[in-house]
């Protein structure tokens, strides 16, 4: 099982920049894979959507969306397993999962990547893969919420690109309300292979992943060797 959850960056925060997915498409060892946009999190946003095959067809992908508002097939299942890369946008954690749930999209995703699909996803799309996670998806507020399940320890995007995000991660994990867990800069994913940490990549110089975990009475946070992909992957 092969699992990328980038903090923040891809198509939709670095349009002109694209080594995350150039790295995901990579990873399928297929020419042309065929690479399904999620986009519940988002509210299925049009211009997201647009963004998604204009960026996949320029990396040479077969590109394809799966609605659940408006779905082009009955068969989930079988659309699913059919993609060599199922790719989950950002946008509303909570709301998706319940959509998830809703639909059994969650037992679908976990046959499919036991087959050899990879899951990918930034932001909500990173994070939904974790037992636990940090998210905004209530207005003002970061909260801790129960993901999938599919990774162990909890997850947490944007931490360098949002004030709040470190801060309150530290209280979460201190307070006991998250596990330990993973963090993503902006530009940075981890790349999980088998529940395993198997690397740690980004987009620009700087980003970065860490391991945060409670120590005694303190918060740890580890740097996590990271790859920067300059031109190449």
């Amino acid at each position: 099982m092969q699992i990328i959850a980038m903090g923040g960056g891809g198509f939709s925060m670095e349009p002109e920049n694209p080594l995350l997915d150039r790295y995901i498409v990579a990873q399928t060892g297929t020419p042309r894979p065929r690479v399904c946009f999620l986009s519940q999190a988002s509210g299925e946003a049009r211009d997201y959507i647009v963004n998604f095959y204009r960026a996949f067809t320029d990396l040479d992908c077969r590109p394809s969306h799966l609605s659940l508002f408006q779905p082009h097939t009955a068969d989930l299942r079988g659309y699913l397993m059919e993609q060599q890369v199922i790719y989950v946008g950002g946008g509303n954690t909570l709301s998706m999962l319940a959509l998830w749930r809703a639909w059994g999209l969650p037992e679908i995703l976990r046959e499919a990547a036991e087959n050899g699909t990879i899951l990918a996803g930034i932001s909500a799309g990173a994070i939904c893969w974790f037992e636990a996670l940090c998210t905004d998806s209530i207005p003002g507020q970061l909260t801790a919420m129960p993901g999938l399940g599919f990774l162990p320890g909890s997850c947490t995007p944007h931490y360098d690109g949002e004030a709040q995000r470190r801060p309150a991660l530290h209280a979460m994990i201190r307070e006991g309300k998250l596990p330990a867990g993973y963090a993503f800069d902006d530009g940075a994913a981890g790349h999980f292979v088998d529940g395993k940490l198997s690397a740690v990549v980004s987009s620009r110089v700087g980003a970065r992943g860490y391991f945060v975990e409670k120590s005694g009475e303190q918060v740890v946070e580890t740097p996590l060797e990271t790859r920067f992909l300059g031109g190449a992957v």
